[in-house]
């Protein structure tokens, strides 16, 4: 989920956790990607973190990701399964895009991510250049989340221990694949297995209760019941 200006102590996911000299929330390779996702609810972490410890994984330190989404100006978010959002990591500041789901069971899409400058003046310079560009803020997504990294079949693998404000426990597990406009094939090939690996990864952590919604989605769905 980058841009091209990123500068190597930059290419870290936010909440990513590879070496404690790396800041907290550094996005990932600048390169456009497939994010192969799935995330299920769960009632409690603990059975996740035991099959983890189970594999030696080691999780990474807790961080707090609070995410704004944007309304588009002049196209519907809701009705293009798109969504643009401001995300601030301790003091890092990213802008996301997410296409479109490119499937009907996971939450497998096309992403970008750029760092912008940190601080809470540059996240309000970035608010108001939106307003200016009449985006409006649709809802603020906050989360306390934990990362490890796994290998499995040759993926790299990410998940994430979730707790939303307002929503509970969830856990996300994720895989991204570089996009290669020569390559199509080899590209849909690498989406196919990836999705494989992934599920029966949450097969063996115990994970089945499915959510494709995005955090999003569901925040504004229980505030307009």
């Amino acid at each position: 989920m980058t841009s091209r200006n990123t500068s190597p102590d930059q290419r870290q996911r936010p909440g990513q956790q590879k070496e404690p000299s790396q800041p907290l929330g550094v996005a990932r390779d600048s390169i456009m990607h497939i994010e192969v996702e799935q995330k299920y609810r769960v009632a409690s972490h603990a059975p996740t973190v035991a099959a983890l410890g189970a594999w030696d994984v080691t999780l990474g330190e807790p961080v707090e990701q609070i995410d704004c989404y944007y309304r588009h100006p002049q196209r519907d978010f809701a009705q293009t399964d798109e969504a643009f959002r401001l995300r601030t990591v301790g003091n890092q500041n990213f802008m996301t895009y997410k296409g479109p789901k490119l499937d009907q069971t996971t939450k497998t899409r096309r992403e970008e991510e750029v760092r912008v400058a940190d601080g809470p003046a540059a996240r309000q310079s970035c608010e108001e250049i939106l307003r200016h560009l009449s985006f409006e803020p649709v809802a603020t997504v906050t989360k306390h989340r934990i990362t490890c990294h796994l290998k499995r079949d040759g993926f790299d693998v990410e998940v994430a221990l979730d707790q939303i404000k307002e929503l509970g426990p969830f856990v996300e597990i994720e895989i991204a694949v570089p996009v290669s406009r020569e390559a199509e094939r080899s590209e849909a090939e690498r989406v196919a297995a990836a999705n494989r690996v992934l599920a029966n990864l949450a097969n063996e952590m115990g994970l089945s209760d499915v959510e494709r919604r995005s955090y999003l989605e569901l925040l504004l769905a229980k505030r307009t019941k």
